[in-house]
């Protein structure tokens, strides 16, 4: 499988298809720090990061968030002083699409 940093966030429709039962575990072993959960009954990916204070939580927030404009994909993003909680999804298909866990890697690399 291709590393999933060097990957492109394609367009997702309504239509597009979630990720699979199947494909699920292998991208899961590629995002170790990541959590799979049900919210709403819409499975999405989670990781809190922990930062010293307040300021290096919302450094990095804006770097996320740069990320996000550039891939044209946007998380929940949770800032609270000392941590930073990501959470991404695929609004348009209510689930995990590959898109995910490349914004997911993508924002790893960003540490």
């Amino acid at each position: 499988m291709t590393q999933l940093t060097t990957m492109q966030c394609e367009a997702c429709r309504a239509d597009a298809p979630k990720v699979s039962d199947a494909e699920l575990p292998e991208l899961m072993r590629q995002l170790p720090d990541w959590t799979p959960i049900v919210r709403d009954g819409i499975l999405q990916l989670e990781r809190e990061y922990k930062f010293k204070n307040f300021k290096q939580a919302w450094a990095f927030h804006n770097k996320v968030a740069e990320l996000a404009e550039a891939e044209g994909h946007h998380p929940a993003l949770l800032l609270e002083w000392g941590k930073l909680t990501v959470t991404w999804w695929s609004h348009s298909i209510k689930g995990l699409h590959k898109n995910d866990f490349i914004c997911a890697a993508k924002t790893d690399a960003l540490l």
